[in-house]
């Protein structure tokens, strides 16, 4: 890519399909195809001589070019690993040793937290947690001054709250503190931590930014050498990079995720206008609403807005008979898909949340289509509540 794509001189749109891209040679695909060896010929050289791979568990030409693609839209180095957790695990291994003090998010992904309490503790690691509304107070209050890592995740997962990245990083560095933010929600065009002062981003990119609910991926960016060398050396040694095809696969999805991010923002904003406007709905978050607690911050700090919608409706038979009056709603865990999804978040537990809490992940649906679908099943809600019960 030119010095000019790198600089942000070009669109969304441009950066997102040329990211990656390799010279154009005549006769030759546009994109390259996955890379499937394990091993490669040595000759008679040493291992690594002149830049040349050597197996597949350290490095790969498909997996490179995707990481090259991840490191121009992040504005960093990025390493590519086989899901989001795989990510998460080598932020936490590669940055804090035993004794150390991890402070992570009590409302961010329930894995990370489960990943926390069952194993990073177990190796002696001290873990605290602290809502992602209050994180900024609480560093002020000097509250976590000890923390080797702080990790948050801006929007939130589920709930959708939002910290100033750029403030939380000037306070963590002021008392020795890397600070990790996980992007998962925003992608990168959404929100560029690192340029905000984050040292590490860390991103599940089975969501948005493959964007096809068709394979599991995850990446790290950060700008500092030591720090991927750090975390590189944990992928390597515990094989956690991604095959080459799933890599290859989200490679081509890429270049749509302007597009994608796009029409479900679109879908959102009218989304949650008609969640906020039903009397049965309560709590309506998505971080673009001028009213929603987080519009102050996200609407400053995030480059354009996201697909997630977040409700509550009365409970959890309520949103059974939602999706049972829905044609284009569909149940499923996971978000940021070609199709809009719903996922009842207490039904999995892990999250302090209401029975009747969902997650809305809109999709790509035409979004006259998305608002008429819901609006009738609001409706057909709104009808059985009113009717009388034998």
């Amino acid at each position: 890519m030119s010095d000019d794509m790198k600089s942000n001189r070009y669109g969304d749109g441009t950066r997102v399909v040329r990211s990656g891209s390799t010279q154009p040679v005549p006769g030759m695909p546009m994109h390259n195809g996955p890379v499937f060896a394990a091993p490669f010929h040595l000759a008679d050289s040493e291992p690594g001589a002149g830049g040349a791979d050597v197996y597949a568990r350290y490095d790969n030409p498909t997996v490179r070019e995707f990481e090259t693609a991840l490191g121009e839209l992040d504005g960093g180095r990025s390493l590519a690993f086989a899901s989001g957790m795989a990510a998460l695990s080598a932020v936490f291994y590669g940055c804090v040793s035993s004794g150390q003090r991890l402070l992570i998010p009590s409302d961010g992904y329930f894995t990370g937290r489960l990943l926390a309490d069952t194993h990073l503790r177990r190796f002696g690691m001290e873990i605290a947690t602290v809502p992602t509304a209050v994180v900024e107070q609480r560093l002020r209050a000097g509250d976590f001054s000890e923390a080797k890592l702080i990790m948050v995740e801006t929007p939130s997962n589920p709930a959708l709250d939002v910290c100033d990245i750029a403030v939380v990083a000037e306070l963590a560095h002021q008392q020795g503190s890397l600070l990790a933010v996980d992007n998962t929600t925003a992608t990168p065009l959404g929100q560029r931590p690192l340029a905000l002062g984050a040292d590490i981003v860390v991103a599940s990119d089975t969501k948005a930014l493959a964007g096809h609910s068709d394979l599991l991926m995850g990446h790290v960016s950060v700008v500092d050498d030591e720090l991927f060398s750090a975390i590189k050396s944990w992928r390597d040694q515990t094989g956690a990079i991604p095959g080459p095809f799933e890599t290859w696969l989200a490679h081509r999805s890429l270049g749509t995720l302007d597009l994608r991010l796009a029409r479900q923002a679109e879908n959102a904003a009218a989304l949650a206008e008609v969640l906020a406007g039903d009397p049965h709905v309560q709590d309506v978050r998505w971080p673009w609403r001028s009213s929603d607690p987080s519009y102050p911050i996200a609407s400053r700090q995030m480059l354009r807005p996201m697909g997630v919608v977040s409700a509550t409706f009365p409970s959890a038979q309520a949103v059974q008979r939602l999706m049972a009056a829905s044609e284009l709603l569909t149940a499923a865990t996971s978000f940021g898909g070609l199709h809009t999804t719903l996922d009842r978040r207490a039904q999995f537990g892990g999250d302090s949340v209401a029975e009747g809490f969902v997650r809305i992940s809109c999709g790509c649906e035409d979004t006259v289509d998305l608002v008429r679908d819901v609006t009738t099943a609001l409706r057909a809600l709104t009808a059985e509540a009113r009717s009388p019960r034998p």
